[in-house]
């Protein structure tokens, strides 16, 4: 993990969870849009896998014991919502309050929660765990992943395309219930699916606590 930013665990969840826990969603139907839904901790069934001993267990292999869960987001590839994302790192962090600081920035607020693009230091401490609720193969837009790439900080956009051309990329292909553990700076991006049926993954993200710093605190979404 210290040298390529990620991992991948196999079979976490069964095939039964991961239906019950897609049913449980539709239910929602407040939360969901075409192509996913945001800000899912407050849901019972989010809250209750993303404190699963099973995930935490993965968390902590890096974030150590204090691992907490902070932020979950369902992405949600289908022949009604199909799209690309372009080469990138995940900066930006929601948090508590506001406050004044250079490293911190530029603010904004998406769905009534206060997000702000965080220093290297602050993502060190950060986890995403992306939980596969289809298995993503290589025709449904897979996560494509720049090994290594999380060690050079935080880049503007011209540098993050500029590694991206000069440095080979791998598709992380996972079967159904696996887990895909990645470091939010590593460079990443993923296609158009080309293949029938969804590609359904619950990001869920975990920091060594919830207070980062004495003035920045993460907020539970």
């Amino acid at each position: 993990m210290n040298e390529t930013g990620f991992w991948i665990e196999e079979s976490v969840l069964s095939r039964r969870e991961c239906n019950s826990l897609l049913e449980a969603l539709s239910r929602d139907r407040e939360v969901r849009t075409r192509a996913g839904a945001r800000h899912l901790m407050s849901k019972t069934a989010v809250a209750s896998l993303a404190n699963d001993q099973r995930l935490l267990h993965i968390a902590r292999r890096t974030l150590k014991e204090g691992a907490v869960p902070y932020r979950a987001t369902l992405f949600e590839k289908s022949e009604r919502a199909n799209w690309l994302v372009v080469w990138h790192q995940d900066t930006a962090l929601p948090l508590v309050k506001r406050f004044e600081s250079g490293e911190w920035g530029p603010w904004a607020r998406k769905a009534g929660v206060l997000y702000a693009h965080a220093p290297a230091w602050a993502l060190s401490r950060v986890l995403a765990l992306r939980i596969h609720l289809d298995a993503s193969t290589r025709e449904k837009g897979p996560l494509r992943i720049i090994p290594g790439s999380h060690v050079a900080g935080v880049l503007s956009d011209e540098e993050v395309f500029r590694l991206a051309r000069r440095n080979e990329h791998v598709e992380c292909l996972v079967a159904q219930g696996g887990v895909l553990a990645m470091r939010p700076l590593l460079i990443h991006s993923s296609s158009k699916s080309r293949a029938d049926g969804p590609r359904r993954v619950l990001h869920i993200e975990y920091a060594e606590s919830l207070r980062l710093s004495e003035d920045v605190r993460l907020a539970v979404a």
